[in-house]
């Protein structure tokens, strides 16, 4: 862990907070439900240009279930790994 420096402020680097780059390979999900939303969001736009209004519906029901599954998923990830970032911030060595 950082060492404070001489005005009190506590000094970390950015592998105690963030640790090594392979958490963005754990944690696939996320991109796959972005792209996943994408996906639905384009498809839905070239339905609604063919004037297909049935499947348009269908698509972007489809679409807000995605995205709303994906934000869920990054709180849920966020919550539970930013207990782990507490208590790097409150140890007693900073």
């Amino acid at each position: 862990m950082g060492s404070s420096t001489e005005t009190g402020i506590p000094h970390l680097e950015t592998e105690d907070l963030f640790g090594d780059q392979k958490k963005r390979v754990r944690n696939p999900l996320i991109p796959i439900g972005g792209l996943l939303t994408a996906g639905v969001l384009t498809v839905g736009l070239s339905s609604f240009r063919q004037g297909n209004s049935q499947l348009v519906q269908k698509l972007i029901r489809a679409r807000v279930d995605v995205q709303v599954a994906t934000v869920t998923l990054m709180s849920v990830l966020l919550i539970t790994m930013g207990k782990n970032y507490i208590g790097i911030l409150t140890s007693p060595g900073i």
